[in-house]
């Protein structure tokens, strides 16, 4: 019983972080700038779910974990701005500025999905819990 409860356990945790890579994600939809002052735009970033074999269970359940945070290779999205600060000075696209690829509508999905997961998580561990006590009062 306490094998559910680490399972959960971890799932809302890697979805935790899943949902902070997407609300990084959506913060930095129109950042031109990387971290140390680059005209990069911003790569969108996602995350890779493994099983995780230390949260086994007898009936070959397994928690998971994240594996990694991977950055997505996608090209900018170019947008004609010949007076913005950061647009591109010469070359094909003079006059370009490049923003970030990112697809909001598929940003707020995988949110959504995640947010479900958790309550879904949430869930499992209130019934773990309510079967705990229920067996601790027969057992009293």
């Amino acid at each position: 019983m306490l094998n559910a409860l680490d399972i959960s356990t971890s799932a809302l945790v890697a979805q935790r972080l899943r949902m902070n890579t997407i609300s990084n994600n959506l913060a930095n939809i129109s950042t031109t700038h990387n971290e140390a002052g680059e005209p990069v735009p911003y790569q969108a970033k996602f995350v890779v779910f493994q099983t995780d074999p230390s949260n086994a269970g007898p009936a070959g359940t397994a928690g998971v974990k994240v594996r990694s945070v991977e950055t997505a290779d996608v090209e900018p999205r170019y947008k004609y701005q010949p007076g913005h600060p950061d647009a591109i000075k010469e070359g094909p696209r003079t006059g370009y500025v490049a923003y970030p690829n990112i697809n909001m509508m598929a940003e707020f999905t995988d949110a959504i999905e995640t947010s479900r997961a958790y309550e879904a998580n949430v869930g499992a561990i209130e019934i773990s819990k309510d079967l705990i006590q229920h067996t601790l009062r027969i057992l009293a």
